[in-house]
């Protein structure tokens, strides 16, 4: 999956470019460039590459949520609808504006359950935010649908499914904004980075200013610039920016070799009758960074890890029901609404709902789920060693 394993030469020459230049900085100093600019060239290459209209490069994929949603005017007093599976970045982006978080169940897309977003909307809610995690996609269509009867602004985040496609478009190009992390263990890196994606102009005027302190660059250098709104500090550095635009040239092989190995690997599991995988809205679309696979049962996924730890074969694999980054279960931060700066009172009585809220579904789903990493670096002959070695343990687990 992580686009360092193809860290090579291309990323280096980019680089060196701007070492050469002594101008780290993404804006100013034009003379001393040389004319080299990569963050311009990076979003350039992402609207080439993903076929959004705009593309606003950032100093993380947390930022890149928060910039997209304050551009959208989401903030205080409103709800933002999400999984209860996805990494806490995603709430953490919601909560920095202002806004609550509703968290609501997954299916077995390991994304948004539809009939579960429907049941969260109140008055209060202004977004849905799926996250395509492990690199498929949720349910567009339902969604989308259920935007357009709300009026509600659909973000996608779709940091962990780069390259992944939904009918034809590429995830993140399909909201009203959609944002990557380029962070060092994605599908594609900067090192640190982000990008916020949209189609809407007005959106990304106000996100190229939202990242870099309220700036409008339309003066002659920064300190012509006028400010008519505020903002942050959300810039992405010109050595981050060369590194991905070596690796976005690297993406169709990325995704090919995934594919390859993917499917490779799963055709040991699929040999197994109690092995069943994640359902895929778009299987074209599909990013192929895991395999993820599930048992009928909690009991039986659990004596399945045991096998596969002991036999050495768990390694690259992530049992989400006990994670403490990805699942709602072990946020133990969240119910606790434990921060070092005063939230807002309805902030705080959100999160300490979450604490006894009902999340039955969520876990009968993601406690009998495993997904596995799919490295670009694996021979043919490792990936046979691994799922040979993966379909024993699994078969050995089941025994009675």
């Amino acid at each position: 999956m992580p686009g360092f394993e193809f860290f090579g030469e291309e990323e280096r020459k980019h680089v060196n470019d701007v070492l050469q230049t002594g101008i780290l900085a993404r804006y100013g100093f034009d003379g001393a460039r040389n004319g080299i600019w990569k963050s311009n060239e990076l979003e350039q290459a992402i609207v080439r590459v993903f076929g959004s209209a705009y593309a606003q490069l950032v100093s993380s994929g947390t930022a890149a949520l928060t910039t997209a949603m304050s551009a959208l005017g989401i903030g205080y007093g409103h709800e933002v609808i999400m999984p209860s599976f996805t990494f806490v970045a995603s709430f953490e982006a919601v909560l920095s504006v202002g806004a609550v978080p509703v968290l609501v169940d997954v299916d077995e897309t390991l994304t948004l359950d539809p009939a579960a977003v429907a049941a969260a909307i109140t008055p209060q809610t202004k977004c849905i935010m799926p996250v395509h995690m492990c690199g498929s996609m949720a349910n567009l269509d339902a969604l989308l649908a259920l935007c357009a009867k709300h009026n509600l602004v659909l973000i996608e985040d779709a940091c962990q499914a780069i390259g992944g496609s939904y009918k034809g478009k590429k995830l993140g190009t399909i909201g009203d904004a959609g944002t990557f992390s380029f962070d060092f263990v994605k599908t594609i890196t900067c090192g640190e980075g982000g990008v916020v994606m949209t189609n809407n102009e007005e959106v990304y005027v106000k996100c190229d200013g939202f990242s870099d302190h309220g700036h409008d660059h339309k003066g002659v250098d920064r300190g012509a610039d006028l400010h008519p709104f505020i903002g942050y500090n959300y810039r992405i550095s010109e050595l981050h920016a060369a590194v991905g635009l070596a690796q976005i040239e690297k993406l169709d092989k990325i995704i090919a070799t995934q594919k390859h190995n993917n499917q490779l690997l799963r055709s040991y599991l699929e040999a197994i009758p109690e092995v069943s995988f994640r359902v895929v809205p778009d299987p074209a679309g599909d990013n192929f960074s895991f395999l993820s696979w599930f048992l009928p049962s909690e009991q039986q996924m659990r004596k399945a890890i045991e096998a596969l730890k002991a036999d050495g074969a768990f390694a690259g694999s992530f049992y989400w029901y006990d994670n403490n980054w990805h699942y709602v279960r072990k946020w133990q931060h969240l119910h606790d609404a434990a921060t070092l700066n005063r939230i807002s009172d309805v902030q705080k009585a959100a999160l300490l709902q979450v604490k006894t809220q009902d999340f039955s579904a969520s876990d009968a789903v993601m406690s009998r789920c495993v997904s596995t990493l799919i490295n670009l670096s694996w021979t043919e002959a490792q990936i046979h060693e691994k799922g040979e070695k993966m379909a024993a343990a699994i078969k050995k687990s089941l025994l009675p």
